[in-house]
């Protein structure tokens, strides 16, 4: 892959789904109690927060969570990455694939089987897949000069990939091996960004005007789009079992908020409280939705938004600028994991625990 388009990658795991920073450029303490402030209800029990990293790492990105393990990445002090694994214990396992020079973990799922990327030498991405007993399998869709998984469930591989024009398509990689791609009519470039234990894959894609819209794309390949009203911008980027799906989007006045879409098309748009950006990560089985908001002084905070629509800022202990990444649907447990800078700017992963 090109190095331009190697940079838009890490900023697509750098940025999305976590909206910390533009929401559309493409596609990244001991255990302590704190008491969460309440935007919209009144206090509540104080939740538990970890911070981790793996080690060597100077630098940690805590994309995926699922039944307490989590996948993410990290650069050591060479300036290489790796991928890593959480296991729920505590326990820790870097990750690198043969032959990579960088290797980036983008998502874990029920049975922490990890998927995410590698380069090699040349600069070329490959997608991989690292089973739950510690072998790997490496895979590349159709045409590709560049592959990049994003989410798994139930073995099931999402992402997008380049091909020779540096075109961006989406692609589905099934348990079995085999990769679907496909594109939403009018796509000039595809971005999936989750799927779900059904095979429900959601993301973005941009048409020829450069508008950028969501869609769903159901297991058989039945493609539905959609956009919240006044949305130039479209950034689907979670969606749960029963198909809500949540993320972001950007209005004609480039004011950028969260929404909800239930699985019969109703959408519900919202705003932390004296947010001036609201960005989505992630949501559960419960319709808790997490993701991350600028105040008025453009301080970066987490929240978390309820199923009754009551949103609760958070902030690890420490944190200058706190992005969460995903929330864990796994026996209905509702943590929350991410990345924080302390005050020195270096980043650590969180596990919030409710």
């Amino acid at each position: 892959m090109a190095k331009t388009t190697q940079q838009a990658v890490l900023q697509t795991l750098a940025t999305t789904p976590s909206a910390a920073r533009s929401p559309l450029r493409l596609p990244l303490l001991n255990a302590s109690a704190v008491v969460i402030l309440a935007l919209t209800a009144p206090a509540v029990a104080a939740p538990t927060y970890i911070t981790f990293d793996p080690p060597g790492s100077i630098y940690t990105t805590a994309r995926s969570i699922s039944h307490g393990a989590v996948a993410g990445f990290f650069q050591d002090n060479q300036g290489r990455y790796h991928g890593f694994l959480r296991a729920p214990d505590g326990s820790m396992t870097t990750i690198d694939a043969a032959g990579a020079v960088n290797t980036y973990g983008a998502s874990v799922d029920e049975s922490a089987r990890v998927t995410g990327f590698y380069a090699t030498a040349d600069g070329t991405d490959h997608g991989f897949l690292r089973f739950s007993d510690g072998t790997f399998a490496t895979f590349d869709a159709k045409g590709s000069i560049g592959t990049i998984p994003l989410s798994i469930s139930e073995g099931r591989v999402t992402g997008f990939y380049n091909d020779a024009n540096y075109a961006a398509h989406g692609f589905v990689r099934h348990a079995n091996g085999k990769i679907v791609e496909f594109d939403p009519p009018g796509s000039v470039y595809t971005n999936p960004t989750t799927i779900n234990k059904h095979g429900a894959v959601t993301g973005f894609y941009q048409d020829s005007g450069g508008l950028t819209h969501g869609f769903i794309r159901a297991l058989d390949g039945t493609l539905t789009t959609f956009d919240p009203p006044d949305s130039t911008r479209t950034a689907p980027v979670s969606i749960n079992s029963d198909g809500t799906v949540a993320g972001f989007y950007t209005d004609s006045e480039s004011n950028t908020h969260g929404f909800v879409r239930t699985a019969d098309g109703t959408i519900t748009t919202f705003d932390a409280p004296r947010s001036t950006y609201t960005g989505v990560a992630g949501i559960n089985e419960r319709g808790r939705i997490v993701g991350q908001f600028y105040d008025q002084k453009i301080n970066t905070h987490g929240f978390l938004r309820l199923s009754s629509g009551q949103i609760r800022k958070f902030d690890p202990p420490g944190s200058a600028f706190t992005t969460p990444e995903s929330i864990d649907s796994g026996a209905d447990s509702g943590v929350v994991t991410g990345e924080y800078a302390d005050p020195n700017f270096t980043f650590h992963g969180f596990l919030r625990i409710p």
